[in-house]
């Protein structure tokens, strides 16, 4: 290097002609490779569309194939209805003859025995006899001819009547067979139609293969608990859906990437209990909070049922006013999946978008009322009861029976569950909260919350986790509106003094901002290193929060509930790494 220093100056030309030499050749290198690259491309589309005009081609032919067999059946089945006809009225004209031979027996006998000329023998059927002329010849024969033209006339009603219902039962099938082959029209519209769309897919895939989304297949629940603002880590076993195997996917994805993932998963984590923590800081308490030693803050809203919905309002005003856009960078297809859903008239799957964000509006409201009574790291260990819960209502609804490990995490979770609400009935909790109201709201709360993620688990693969997430966000900012539109009680109508709605506006942009950003991370976490993975860093949402809220505002805990919180951690871990590891299993 110093060399290269005592003569640059000399060979300064030489050393700018070199470098003007390698940055030629980079730029041929760059040229060359964006032509190879663009070719394959090219190639790749001129393959797509001669198998697209294969496919169009073969459809041709199977229309063709479907007249031709159309047009066969008909023509065999007007000649058997001409066949069958004739051969009906053959058989009504034999019986005719044989009814009128035997009329006109019977009416000689009745004239010859009136007129006094009976035969000496019966007449024998076929035969007609001569008898001699009687007296009223002419008016017997009036009355034979009478009965005879009834005869007739009734017979050819019958007849009538039998083709009537003939025709009717020939109309009925031409009927069917007209919605058969509309159906089948219809099936091979649908076709053409799925194979348009794989196209266009394949295509816009070629042209920005960022768009393809490999977190679509995996677990909804997991892909928007960022929703939640809570960790959601042992989402119990869901419907079982036909997936593609994962197992190529993971073992593709690079070390760095994955790391890359489970730091992005361990920031959501932090940026949810830090939520927690700042949901704490707004509730107001007898005594002011320290916020890190430095100032005191005494809250802003008292805890209370309606200032929760005034809370959770507040912030989803700031979610709908931002999350659109995230939700466009991270699904370009987002609007698309939405007017789709909108176009479908699919009521049960509307039903379980609009329950499951119902469920979710009601576990918001609770967990905001048990963090503002309790401490939010007692709150957030309370509330993992949903596990439980998710997982016998898996059992009863899917089937999916729990492992041993998941009985003795579930046991692990009630021990836990008990040991850190213990100290809270023993004595007052920190700031003058309602102990009874802060528990039962936190149990609640995972109660409501395990009925999201069971219909979550039922609309898992029919509707994309970013599109899906819109719409909970949009229904729950529709609940919370209508929630406090409609009159209330006082004691659960808000409570506001009007000096505090600037600290509140500021609060909710806060927590909007705080939402959406673990969003952000949380999906590109489950991008990077999968929603297994994920999960498993998320029970760390208790523990976290527990020490934010001892370093920022100096809520301590005491031992019991710090070892309940570590059970209730360790259990719901277990579930997660069991529920990762029985793929893998299934698997080998």
């Amino acid at each position: 290097m110093a060399q290269r220093n005592v003569y640059s100056s000399k060979g300064e030309p030489e050393d700018a002609q070199s470098a003007e030499e390698v940055l030629h050749s980079v730029m041929q290198e760059l040229d060359a490779l964006h032509q190879n690259v663009k070719g394959q491309l090219n190639q790749d589309i001129t393959r797509l569309q001669t198998e697209k005009n294969h496919l169009i081609d073969d459809i041709e032919d199977l229309r063709e194939q479907y007249r031709k067999l159309q047009s066969q059946q008909m023509e065999s089945l007007s000649g058997r209805y001409i066949q069958q006809q004739q051969l009906w009225l053959k058989q009504l004209a034999q019986v005719l003859a044989h009814n009128l031979q035997d009329l006109l027996v019977q009416r000689f006998n009745e004239l010859s025995a009136n007129s006094g000329h009976s035969l000496s023998s019966p007449i024998p059927s076929g035969e007609f006899p001569i008898p001699l002329p009687p007296s009223n010849y002419d008016e017997r024969a009036s009355e034979l001819l009478a009965a005879l033209d009834e005869r007739i006339d009734r017979s050819f009603q019958m007849l009538e009547q039998d083709l009537t219902s003939y025709e009717s039962e020939l109309s009925v099938r031409l009927n069917n067979m007209k919605t058969l082959e509309l159906q089948g029209e219809e099936l091979l519209q649908n076709l053409v139609n799925r194979i348009r769309e794989e196209l266009e897919e394949e295509e816009a895939y070629l042209e920005n293969p960022f768009d393809a989304q490999d977190s679509y297949p995996e677990e909804s629940t997991n892909s928007v608990r960022a929703q939640t603002l809570l960790p959601t880590p042992a989402d119990a076993p869901r419907e079982s859906v036909p997936q593609p195997s994962s197992a190529p996917a993971a073992t593709a994805k690079a070390s760095s990437q994955v790391q890359a993932g489970l730091v992005l998963a361990l920031s959501s984590a932090v940026v949810l209990s830090l939520f927690n923590v700042c949901l704490r800081i707004l509730i107001k308490t007898k005594n002011p909070r320290m916020v890190f030693g430095l100032f005191e803050f005494p809250g802003v809203v008292t805890p209370g049922f309606g200032n929760s919905l005034l809370i959770l309002l507040m912030r989803l005003i700031v979610v709908m006013a931002l999350m659109p856009i995230l939700a466009t960078f991270l699904y370009p297809s987002v609007w698309k999946d939405i007017r789709r859903l909108f176009q479908s008239g699919d009521r049960a799957l509307w039903g379980k978008v609009l329950g499951s964000a119902f469920f979710l509006f009601l576990s918001q409201v609770l967990i905001y009322l048990a963090i503002g009574n309790i401490p939010a790291g007692i709150a957030i260990t309370i509330f993992f009861i949903y596990p439980i819960v998710t997982v016998l209502g898996s059992w009863i609804l899917f089937g999916a029976r729990p492992s041993t490990v998941g009985f003795l995490a579930m046991l692990g979770i009630t021990a836990g569950l008990i040991l850190a609400g213990s100290p809270s009935f023993a004595a007052q909790a920190p700031g003058g909260g309602n102990v009874g109201v802060g528990v039962t709201a936190a149990l609640a709360s995972g109660i409501t919350f395990a009925g999201y993620v069971l219909l979550t688990q039922m609309a898992a693969g029919k509707l994309h986790p970013i599109p899906f997430s819109l719409v909970n966000f949009a229904a729950i900012f529709v609940f919370s509106s209508l929630s406090l539109w409609v009159p209330l009680s006082e004691n659960f109508a808000p409570k506001i003094d009007q000096n505090v709605w600037p600290g509140l506006i500021v609060g909710g942009v806060v927590l909007g901002v705080l939402t959406l950003f673990s969003y952000l991370l949380n999906n590109f976490a489950i991008r990077f290193a999968g929603a297994a993975l994920a999960s498993v860093i998320g029970t760390l949402g208790p523990a976290m929060t527990a020490l934010f809220g001892f370093l920022i505002i100096n809520e301590k805990l005491q031992p019991v509930a710090i070892l309940g919180m570590a059970v209730v951690t360790l259990s719901v871990a277990a579930m997660s790494v069991e529920r990762m590891v029985a793929p893998q299993k299934k698997a080998s």
